[in-house]
């Protein structure tokens, strides 16, 4: 006679929706309307766009005061070869006319990081990541 635990049994019931052929695990997104979860990669960069849209293209899109300008790779032949782990830590603290975090001591270091490395890549796409 085989006795089932109830818990387990019910974990097993609950879980079976959560599973898609061949026995991989979907997330919730893929569940409900079919799209797939977006990476973490994915979410980075979006909010690297985010924020480079809202605080540093003011300056970033035009070159004002001497700022690299997106887009433009010459802007950046000046600037270290280093590029992430020197640009970042610059980003945060402030570097030449740029004041640190744009200006904006609200932003988090994470918002900061994301927008530093969308414009590296939309400038320098085939740089490789440090």
């Amino acid at each position: 006679m085989l006795i089932l635990n109830r818990g387990l049994l019910l974990t097993f019931v609950l879980s079976l929706p959560l599973y898609a052929q061949g026995g991989e695990m979907k997330g919730e997104a893929a569940m409900t309307d079919g799209e797939s979860t977006p990476s973490w990669r994915e979410e980075h960069l979006a909010l690297g766009k985010k924020t480079y849209e809202s605080v540093c293209a003011s300056c970033h899109d035009s070159g004002e005061q001497g700022a690299p300008r997106i887009g433009v790779p010459e802007d950046w032949s000046e600037r270290s070869d280093m590029w992430e782990a020197v640009l970042l830590p610059h980003a945060r603290a402030g570097y030449l006319e740029m004041p640190g975090k744009g200006g904006h001591p609200e932003l988090t270091d994470a918002e900061v990081d994301a927008a530093a490395e969308y414009m590296l890549g939309r400038t320098l796409p085939n740089l490789p990541r440090d």
